[in-house]
Formats: C-alpha cells, sequence, structure tokens
C-alpha cells in the first residue's frame, strides 16, 4: 500500500490562482505564536496515530555559506536547549523523543538554521519545507489527525510525495568507513601521504583534525556518527607560500592549526582576505582549498559506519579518483578476467 502522505499548511485552497499559486495574505513567516502552535499539534496528532514517540534525526544540516530562509539565522541554528554547543547528538540517525523533535519542526518553521528530516523508517516522516509548508508521511490513514488538524485551522492536502523525501540516486561513490579504509588511511599517514581528516559531522560544518600514527585511533573514536570524512595532505608550515596562493578572484577554504593545536577554517574571497590572512600568519601551518570540484582534489573520501559496520547514511561525498578506483576493484569477482593498462609505481593514486 502506498504511503499516506500530507501537506499541512496555514493556507487556504481557496486563495490560490489558477496554477495553484497561494494569492492570500498569510505571511510565509511563522507567527511564534498560535499558528505555530497548531503545526505542532498536527504533527504530534499524526505522530500518535502512527504509534510514533521516538524519531530519527536524519541528513541534518546547519546554515552554511548562505542563509536563505525569510527569517534570520540566530546563534545555535535554533538547536540551543536541545543539543550542546559542539551539537553533539545532532547527527544523522540519531533517535530523539517525539517532544525534542517538535522542538526541531518549531526551529525549522523559523528558519533558525538548522533543518533535518525526521523519519521513522518506513513508519512515518515530517519534512518541513520553505513558507510554512510541512509534509507528513505515514503507512496508514490518519482520519482522526486529519480531522484535528483542519480543527486548528490549517489545511492538510494529500499529495503522493513529499518533494523533501531523500533522493540520493545521483552518480557518485560511496565508499564506507570500513576495515579497509581505516587500514588505507593509517598507511597514507605512516608514509605522510596523508595528514588531515576532515569530519562533516553535519551537512555545511565540518571539523577538521590532524592526523599522525600516534594519534589516528583517539581521533577516530571521537567521530560523530555517520560522518562524511574527507582526507586531505598535510598542512604546510610556510604560511606565506600559502598566502601567495589566494586566487585574485572566488572563495576559497582557508584552513590553519593555531599554536594550541587548534584546527579552524573559513570561506572566504577576495574582499575578506585580509582578516583570515591576519589570523593565518601567525599559525603553525595552513591550507588554501579551492571550492569548485574540478579544482578540489582531496585524497580519499569515506562516510561512517554505524557500529556493527553496517553503512546506512544515505549522504554522498565528491568522489575522488581513488574512491572511483574502489568503487570499480568492488565490482570485480575472483577469476573474472578484465583488460586495461597497466600503471607504474609513479602513477599509483591508491585505493
Amino acid at each position: 500500500m502506498p504511503p499516506f502522505v500530507h501537506r499541512i499548511t496555514k493556507y487556504d485552497p481557496a486563495d490560490r490562482d489558477e496554477h495553484g499559486h497561494y494569492i492570500g495574505s498569510e505571511e510565509p513567516t511563522s507567527d511564534h505564536g498560535a499558528v505555530e502552535s497548531a503545526y505542532l499539534q498536527a504533527v504530534a496528532a499524526f505522530a500518535a496515530a502512527a504509534g510514533v514517540d521516538h524519531l530519527a534525526i536524519r541528513e541534518p544540516q546547519i546554515t552554511g555559506l548562505a542563509h536563505f530562509g525569510l527569517e534570520p539565522a540566530v546563534e545555535g541554528h535554533g538547536l540551543g536547549g536541545l543539543f550542546p554547543p559542539d551539537l553533539s547528538g545532532f547527527h544523522d540517525g540519531a533517535e530523539i523523543p517525539l517532544s525534542v523533535g517538535l522542538e526541531l519542526v518549531r526551529a525549522m518553521l523559523r528558519d533558525n538554521g538548522a533543518w533535518c528530516r525526521l523519519e521513522v523508517e518506513d513508519t512515518f516522516a515530517v519534512h518541513v519545507g520553505w513558507d510554512q509548508y510541512v509534509y507528513v508521511r505515514t503507512d496508514k490513514p490518519s482520519e482522526n489527525a486529519l480531522a484535528h488538524t483542519r480543527a486548528l485551522g490549517l489545511f492538510p492536502e494529500r499529495l503522493q510525495a513529499s518533494p523533501y523525501e531523500a533522493d540520493f540516486d545521483e552518480p557518485g561513490v560511496q565508499r564506507p568507513a570500513d576495515d579497509d579504509f581505516w587500514a588505507r588511511l593509517r598507511r597514507s599517514v605512516a608514509v605522510r601521504q596523508a595528514a588531515v581528516l576532515e569530519e562533516g559531522y553535519v551537512d555545511n560544518a565540518s571539523r577538521w583534525h590532524r592526523l599522525t600514527e600516534d594519534t589516528l585511533d583517539a581521533v577516530r573514536a571521537r567521530l560523530s556518527p555517520r560522518a562524511k570524512l574527507t582526507v586531505w595532505p598535510d598542512l604546510s608550515a610556510d604560511i606565506d607560500a600559502v598566502l601567495a596562493t589566494l586566487p585574485e578572484k572566488g572563495p576559497v577554504e582557508l584552513v590553519w592549526e593555531d599554536g594550541n593545536g587548534v584546527i579552524t577554517s573559513t570561506i572566504a574571497d577576495e574582499s575578506e582576505y585580509r582578516a583570515p590572512a591576519a589570523r593565518i600568519a601567525g599559525a603553525r601551518a595552513a591550507a588554501a582549498l579551492p571550492l569548485d570540484v574540478d579544482s578540489r582534489h582531496p585524497l580519499f573520501t569515506a562516510v561512517m559506519t554505524d557500529s556493527d559496520g553496517v553503512l546506512r547514511a544515505r549522504w554522498r561525498t565528491e568522489p575522488t579518483l581513488s574512491d572511483l578506483n574502489w568503487a570499480f576493484l568492488k565490482t570485480l569477482r575472483r577469476g573474472q578476467i578484465v583488460t586495461g593498462k597497466g600503471k607504474g609505481p609513479g602513477d599509483d593514486a591508491g585505493v
């Protein structure tokens, strides 16, 4: 049986033109009051009808380089009081009580900066879209919840699917951070090919770790569940040389390690170089990384598996040559005959 998907809005369908565009007077922002409360009560009613009291956070993100919400982003991305300042617990797959899930819906209705999907496998889902549109998916009819939603003054409309359903069918490689990945990383660190690990703990934000053979296991132990991992060569101690590589035009990501060993990154363009350049001038080491995919060349990538070794995260990383080689090798079977061009030792991209 197909799922039951409803778009819940404060917009009266009677206030739409012949193309379905809303032409009424309701503001596309939260009133932070009775209407917002009605949305939360409606979501709670659908959750109760589905027998749901806990939700899973999927594909969380926070405000990145640009914020497109109609309301200003707030400090803490609207997560203050729900999660610690380091956002531990706000990660893909984290299970939260329905009460916390409703507060996340509130933060998303307010465009505070945080966003995620809230789901329970194939049973239930809540997606908050632009302009106060909320999409609820259930696996069975919820007539009482529909009636309650209407009584709250909101308008539920049946749809085929939520436009915010996860769709990760685009080309790419989702390499798991399994034992083979960690062995590859350990070898790369040992020969000083790799030394920096970028941990994408949520979408649009990263933590950076400078690796040695002695620290790799400790770094691995404190990575966020289901994080996106990107492996880079070491930072350069020649700060002047790094600053000299800054392009005349266009944004770059500046990464540097301060005197206390803390690694920071920021995105800046030619109009903003002065401030980060001043900070980098006293750094231990730094790097300037281009942002466009064609020029950005990490060594290899992976996505953290769950504790049982299964890769359940749905998001992708930008595949590197090493990742593509790995993906190809995973398709081979014992005894299979393939043809190709041999490579010398100096051509090895590594897998």
